[in-house]
């Protein structure tokens, strides 16, 4: 047993992070911060019983990661209905490309993408026609 049950998304600002992931990826929160002792948010990704994990933004502890670095940790991968309209969002928010959509042939479509706090994630649409 070693599954992925939470993951914790660091961030320098965390209005502008929980308006960045509410807004783009439909998450709400909840406020850990007095069970943490520092601002944390748990974070709500999805219905009950769908696919998929909780986690939480919380207050970077240290220096944002610099841009162009290599990966240095994890990258959550979200699944989206619509690759292209996601990608707009984010944009539209901040965010910026890291790695454009590809197709992951057969299979799906993916990106990459940083977040307004420096993080790197995926964006993953399930297409079968990919190529």
């Amino acid at each position: 047993m070693g599954r992925v049950v939470h993951f914790e998304i660091h961030v320098s600002d965390m209005e502008r992070a929980k308006k960045f992931y509410g807004e783009v990826f439909g998450w709400t929160f909840q406020d850990w911060s007095e069970y943490a002792g520092m601002p944390y948010f748990g974070a709500v990704t999805g219905e009950e019983g769908q696919m998929g994990i909780n986690g939480a933004l919380m207050q970077r502890q240290g220096a944002a990661p610099e841009m162009g670095q290599a990966m240095n940790g994890y990258a959550c991968t979200m699944g989206v209905e619509d690759f292209d309209i996601t990608a707009a969002k984010i944009i539209e928010l901040g965010g910026q490309v890291s790695l454009p959509k590809h197709a992951l042939p057969g299979m799906a479509w993916q990106g990459y993408f940083i977040d307004t706090e420096g993080n790197v994630f995926g964006v993953h649409q399930p297409d079968a026609n990919a190529k």
